[in-house]
């Protein structure tokens, strides 16, 4: 699978101002966007999964287009087909694991029920072997199991990329280490495209994917 970014984009805040000009393409499993906070990471991210609308320049994962300013085509982020797991993981704290993982597949505003009723749901918990707290609050498990829970309510919807803002920088050291090597075990295992972004190079290291820097908004 390709994935093919080519992107402009011109922010101003009070007497700031900061302009995105990225452009990289790859085909690797694993793509590592590395560079300083500040660089430009998240905003490519938020860009590839539709939360930020370029001023100029495409999106295409696959051939498809998920954005062209030419051609006019800016697909909302629920058609893209891609999954944004945030650095915090975004989990909702007065739902259940459970809940959270099949929020995204129900439409509306309406919580899931409590209880495993979708079997979607209940292969994710399985393959990340949260069945122990299927039924504790988001809010009451570990930041393990957490990131566990995040990457698992991104794949119950089947993405074709999943993208992963600074996945490892809240967790402790030990924590890190462990949950690096489980990430690779898991694309290994599900053959999954990853774009994952980070400031440590120690993740550049281990991740060992297609590594693009980024320097004040653009590719080094």
């Amino acid at each position: 699978m390709s994935v093919d970014v080519a992107i402009r984009k011109e922010l101003r805040a009070d007497d700031r101002s900061f302009r995105l000009d990225v452009a990289f393409r790859s085909e690797h499993r694993r793509i590592v966007l590395f560079g300083p906070s500040g660089a430009g990471k998240s905003l490519t991210l938020r860009a590839m999964a539709g939360l930020l609308s370029p001023d100029e320049g495409h999106v295409r994962v696959d051939g498809r287009a998920l954005f062209d300013r030419d051609a006019g085509v800016d697909l909302r982020a629920s058609e893209r087909g891609v999954a944004y797991v945030f650095q915090d993981y975004a989990l909702f704290p007065h739902l259940t694991v459970a809940q959270n993982i099949g929020f995204g597949l129900h439409r509306g505003w309406l919580n899931p029920r409590r209880g495993i009723h979708d079997a979607r749901v209940r292969h994710w918990i399985d393959a990340f072997e949260l069945a122990g707290v299927a039924g504790s609050y988001a809010s009451r498990i570990s930041g393990g199991q957490r990131q566990r829970v995040a990457l698992a309510r991104a794949l119950v919807a089947e993405p074709r990329l999943v993208l992963l803002d600074e996945p490892f920088a809240a967790l402790d050291p030990a924590l890190r280490g462990r949950m690096r090597a489980e990430l690779l075990a898991l694309q290994a295992r599900l053959d999954l495209q990853l774009l994952v972004i980070t400031h440590d190079p120690a993740d550049v290291d281990v991740l060992d994917g297609h590594t693009i820097e980024l320097r004040d908004g653009r590719v080094a």
